[in-house]
C-alpha cells in the first residue's frame, strides 16, 4: 500500500437475514475499499454483497 494514501474511517451498515440492521468499522482509502474489507473479513457479507446499504465516511 502507498504511505501517501490517508486511510480514513468507514463503516459498513448491513442487515442480516433477520432484518437487522448491523455495522463493522474499517479504515480504508475509499468506501469501496471498505465494501472490499467489509466483504474479506464478514462471511455474511461476503455470501451476501447486497445486504450493504449505506457506507459512511466517519471523519
Amino acid at each position: 500500500m502507498n504511505k501517501n494514501i490517508m486511510l480514513k474511517p468507514y463503516t459498513v451498515h448491513y442487515r442480516d437475514f433477520q432484518n437487522i440492521r448491523l455495522e463493522n468499522c474499517f479504515y480504508a482509502s475509499d468506501a469501496y475499499e471498505a465494501r472490499t474489507l467489509a466483504m474479506e473479513f464478514n462471511k455474511y457479507i461476503n455470501e451476501h454483497p447486497n445486504s450493504i446499504d449505506l457506507i459512511r465516511c466517519e471523519q
